[in-house]
């Protein structure tokens, strides 16, 4: 076994053996590639800033990454509350059991506060989130799902492909941003332009589209997921329910999925689309850490005010 791990700030020399590193102990799909492109899209183009990167050495080998993804939420009252989501935590199969992953993170929670950050919010895996909850991490709620299947769903035979641009014919691309932002009832992500074309549009993997009518928007990505063809429904603007009933008559997928905060137009919308709410399916568990004195409770659910385009594929 090599020395102690010594944990010191990312440089941009290390960018290989991060990519080295996430293929090693996470692996690499066709959904979650471990490229330059992918990496420098969300830790470096984020419209909110760069992120916090910290990297774990042991002699002359990167054995552990911690990345706090710089995001921004606003309040009801307009304020914004400058926030890092941890994501993409590594450490190599052969430095595990060695409190790399606690280290890292206790650094990047001081680093985040040195810088003024308020939040810390992430949606940790069942794995990892006892180890966040003894760092101060608190439980806000679960991540549902809402669903639209299609006749003859259990019964068709799975696919192997999908055609993108041929699952819904009024689909658009994402070349022109047509989802304007409301104000917010909780804690919720500014759907600036900047960020609305960062998210979707320059997705370096998935493909988004917009769907449009005289009042309303959806933002969806078909997608093949165990062999049935996907519509994820990311965002919604607006009186959309029309266009989702329209999107699923239309459309060859099996079924269109999504999910909207409880309580929020979106949520009434994808219901009037048809989208209903599976009481027994919870995907991911919504998990926060205030870095300082904050007057609204991030603990309560009800005070949050996501949608799917939020939590997918970052």
């Amino acid at each position: 076994m090599a020395s102690e791990p010594v944990i010191r700030p990312y440089v941009a020399d290390d960018l290989s053996a991060v990519l080295d590193l996430l293929r090693r102990a996470l692996g690499e799909s066709p959904e979650r590639p471990r490229t330059r492109a992918w990496f420098e899209w969300k830790h470096v183009r984020n419209p909110f800033g760069r992120s916090i990167l910290l990297v774990a050495e042991a002699g002359r080998r990167l054995v552990g990454l911690r990345a706090l993804m710089r995001w921004e939420l606003r309040r009801p009252d307009g304020d914004p509350l400058l926030c890092a989501r941890p994501v993409d935590t590594a450490t190599d199969p052969q430095f595990r059991r060695l409190g790399i992953f606690r280290k890292l993170t206790l650094a990047g929670i001081e680093e985040a506060k040195s810088q003024g950050l308020h939040l810390l919010f992430n949606t940790p895996n069942p794995r990892s989130g006892a180890g966040y909850v003894s760092m101060g991490w608190q439980a806000v709620g679960s991540v549902g799902v809402m669903l639209r299947p299609k006749l003859g769903l259990f019964r068709r035979r799975r696919h192997q492909d999908f055609d993108l641009v041929g699952a819904v014919p009024e689909l658009q691309p994402m070349t022109h941003l047509y989802v304007e932002d409301r104000a917010a009832r909780g804690l919720r992500t500014p759907r600036t332009a900047e960020y609305q074309r960062w998210r979707f549009h320059d997705h370096p993997v998935a493909q988004y589209f917009v769907t449009v009518s005289d009042e309303g928007a959806a933002v969806i990505r078909p997608n093949l997921r165990s062999g049935r063809r996907e519509l994820a429904v990311s965002e919604i603007s607006g009186p959309a329910g029309s266009i989702l009933r329209r999107v699923a008559r239309s459309s060859d997928a099996d079924y269109l999925i999504g999910w909207f905060s409880p309580g929020s137009p979106e949520r009434t919308e994808a219901i009037r689309g048809g989208l209903i709410p599976v009481p027994w399916k919870r995907t991911l568990t919504l998990m926060a850490r205030p870095l300082t004195e904050l007057d609204l409770d991030v603990g309560i659910f009800s005070n949050w005010d996501l949608a799917l385009g939020d939590l997918e594929l970052l």
